[in-house]
Formats: structure tokens, C-alpha cells, sequence
């Protein structure tokens, strides 16, 4: 009789404790400072800044900005030729890299339009946007190995948090 009132308990007390204790927090995003823009990263990627650009990496992953001059200011009312032009660049970078380009597409970065694409080789996929402002330039890229996933949210953040500094807008 007792082994009877006993086993349930025991088995309630085991059900109980199976997921019972806390998941570990997930890190805040960091943000990484470029020349003249910013953007977040996941929490524990490494950064490397340079004159142009920023890159941020874990293992085979990365995420970057580069910086470009333009040589003719560039206004929102040239978005459709500019878009043009910019289809034909990520045509060529991913035929550069025996890739094939597999989105084109217009989306909304830092309050502005932009045109993004996505193309992929056998080793590698890859997410490009082009975000222009003025006399410049910001070239949001996105790398993962080709079946690896977007994981800790790399490219996400990237194209959900990049920002131009308030002064050179």
C-alpha cells in the first residue's frame, strides 16, 4: 500500500523537475561604431575596424560595412536608376564567385530604400545591400557557410540595425 501512494509521488516529483531549471539569458547585442555608421552584432563575435569599413565575425560566419565615396551626390529621386545600376553590380559580384544571384529585391534600411540581393556558391551564401547617402556609400554584407543558417541573427541585425551617424546624414 505504501509502495502504491509512494510511486506516483515520486514519479510527480521527477516530471516536475525536468525543464525545471533556467535556460541561460541570451546576451544583449553589442554595437559596433564604423566610420560614420553603426550597427549590432551578436554578443561575442569579434570586430575589426579599418579606415572604410568594420567587419564582425565568428568562425566561418561574417558581417561587415564598407564605406565608398560616390562620385555624384546621390538623392531618393534617383532610386530607380540607381537600382539599375546596382542589379548589374550584384549580378557581376556573384558571378566573381561562380555564385548565382537568387534574390533582388527593394527594402527599407535606416528609414531609407535600398536595393538587397542574395547569391551563393558551394561554399558559401551571401546577403549584400547597398544603402546610398549623399556622397557615400554603405555596403551591409552578410556571409554564412552555404547550409549553415543565420544562427546567433547576424544578418538580421545587420540589416535591422545599421544606422548612419546623425552628423553625416
Amino acid at each position: 500500500m505504501l509502495a502504491r501512494a509512494v510511486l506516483p509521488l515520486a514519479i510527480l516529483f521527477i516530471l516536475s523537475a525536468c525543464g525545471g531549471s533556467p535556460k541561460p539569458k541570451a546576451q544583449p547585442p553589442a554595437v559596433a561604431r564604423g566610420p560614420g555608421f553603426s550597427f549590432s552584432v551578436p554578443s561575442g563575435w569579434s570586430t575589426r575596424k579599418t579606415a572604410t569599413a568594420l567587419v564582425a565575425r565568428k568562425g566561418a560566419a561574417l558581417v561587415s560595412v564598407a564605406t565608398f565615396t560616390l562620385q555624384k551626390p546621390y538623392k531618393p529621386s534617383l532610386f530607380s536608376r540607381a537600382a539599375k545600376e546596382l542589379d548589374g553590380v550584384a549580378a557581376k559580384l556573384a558571378a566573381q564567385v561562380g555564385g548565382k544571384l537568387t534574390e533582388s529585391k527593394t527594402t527599407n534600411v535606416d528609414g531609407r530604400k535600398i536595393r538587397a540581393y542574395r547569391f551563393a556558391n558551394s561554399t558559401v551564401q551571401t546577403r549584400i545591400g547597398f544603402v546610398l547617402d549623399g556622397k557615400r556609400e554603405y555596403q551591409l554584407l552578410c556571409q554564412m557557410p552555404v547550409g549553415g543558417n543565420d544562427r546567433d541573427g547576424a544578418c538580421a541585425l545587420l540589416f535591422g540595425s545599421f544606422s548612419v551617424a546623425p552628423g553625416l546624414r
